[in-house]
């Protein structure tokens, strides 16, 4: 869920990791005001629109789903989970082929088999079709973050890669948000089926645009795929006791943010509130509020530190989801305004210091971190649908309060692991 994507943070790390290839100086690459920026701003927004239009399109449709099928929420949510667990496993491997085979040519194939599957999923005759699709699209979606951010540090100036990152970030942003309320309010009026359909059309269109849009790269470099020294730099990754934590920590933010989204289009549509769909999907406007948390999370590190960051978005999503415990729609939507803020805030905390930590391979660490971020997606869907099948509303509260208790737990154990190291620094200078 870039914005969800949500991960602008973590696309910036990435992007800053890749190298320049020898040859292509800074004078020759693309700046803003320059010959193709805008368009290739543009082309990246598109996709990021249709990555994550696509990746979310049915998670404001579950109780449609649900009641076509004859299934449970917790049934229904692998529509969900599959996706993002597609994306979780075939993210780093794409990471990898995007190295030897070109950015826009893994962006293009990924978004190729996307729409396609896109116009497939309206025509799942099961449950267990419909989830196949899905894996099969996440899976596809995956060459999209695995290049993009590579693309743009190679053909991007410095000075402008921030900015033009932002535009793609606020590609999944929107693709994210404007996903789930669309097909809010086209089922209403003509059932699920239409609505994913509305989706896949709008996506073959950006992905048409992409295409004619973005620039041939000039500054990339065919590189070999070299299994043996991927696969240490990932095991020196998954050693180092920070990034684990910082790994961990995605991921249950991830899991309350899932669970909560997955789940809250069944509590609004049964009583006491009884919404109707299209209402339904307009809540994931309230994604806009993690739009400005995300900005403002800089700076709030800035002032607490991440450790102080990552607390304070802990009680902030803690305190969202009590408030969401009550009957009354007002208070419901305030708790998920605080949920959406804490865990927008703690994830760019989380993310932006794994590019820091990472002192070499640093797209491969912030690969694992997405990788760690969307199985928290997937297990919160499906663990969240059962605590609601089981105990209703409140059972998805508690698994989302384990989960940031354990966000709590892990940063206090990462609070005196430095406390320690800093006290045997210390004690090496003295002697």
């Amino acid at each position: 869920m870039t914005p969800a994507s949500t991960g602008a943070s973590t696309t910036v790390d990435a992007a800053a990791s890749v190298p320049s290839p020898p040859d292509a100086s800074p004078d020759s690459r693309v700046s803003p005001g320059g010959p193709g920026y805008r368009r290739m701003s543009l082309a990246l927004f598109l996709a990021g629109v249709a990555t994550f239009a696509l990746l979310y399109s049915t998670q404001a449709l579950l109780p449609l789903i649900s009641g076509e099928f004859g299934v449970s929420a917790s049934d229904a949510s692998w529509t969900v989970a599959g996706a993002t667990g597609g994306l979780a496993v075939f993210v780093l491997p794409m990471s990898v082929l995007s190295e030897r085979y070109g950015r826009r040519t893994v962006m293009t194939a990924s978004l190729a088999v996307a729409v396609t599957v896109g116009l497939l999923v309206p025509f799942a005759p099961s449950l267990t079709a419909l989830v196949a699709l899905r894996a099969v699209q996440g899976a596809a979606l995956a060459g999209l973050p695995a290049s993009a951010t590579a693309y743009l540090a190679e053909e991007v100036t410095p000075r402008a890669l921030v900015s033009a990152i932002g535009l793609f970030v606020a590609g999944n942003s929107v693709g994210g948000m404007s996903g789930r309320v669309v097909t809010g309010w086209v089922a209403q009026e003509w059932g699920w089926r239409v609505a994913v359909g509305v989706i896949g059309v709008i996506a073959v269109a950006c992905a048409l645009a992409f295409r004619v849009l973005l620039p041939a790269p000039r500054h990339f470099r065919p590189g070999s795929l070299r299994p043996r020294v991927l696969a240490r730099t990932v095991r020196e990754h998954l050693s180092n006791p920070l990034l684990r934590r910082l790994y961990a920590i995605g991921a249950l933010f991830m899991t309350v943010f899932g669970g909560v989204y997955t789940v809250i289009g069944y509590r609004l549509t049964q009583a006491p509130f009884g919404l109707p769909q299209g209402i339904v999907g307009s809540i994931f406007l309230v994604y806009l509020v993690g739009t400005v948390s995300a900005s403002t999370a800089g700076r709030l590190v800035g002032r607490l530190g991440r450790r102080g960051a990552l607390y304070a978005a802990g009680g902030t999503t803690a305190a969202g989801l009590l408030l969401s415990l009550a009957d009354s729609l007002p208070l419901v939507l305030a708790g998920l305004v605080l949920i959406t803020a804490g865990f927008f805030t703690g994830h760019t905390a989380a993310s932006s210091a794994v590019g820091r930590t990472a002192t070499h391979g640093r797209a491969q660490a912030s690969a694992l971190y997405q990788s760690a971020y969307y199985v928290g997606s997937s297990a919160g869907s499906t663990v969240g649908a059962v605590a609601f099948h089981g105990s209703g509303w409140a059972g998805t509260v508690g698994v989302g309060l384990l989960a940031v208790l354990g966000v709590v737990t892990i940063t206090v154990l990462g609070t005196r692991a430095a406390r320690a190291a800093q006290s045997r620094e210390g004690l090496g200078r003295a002697a």
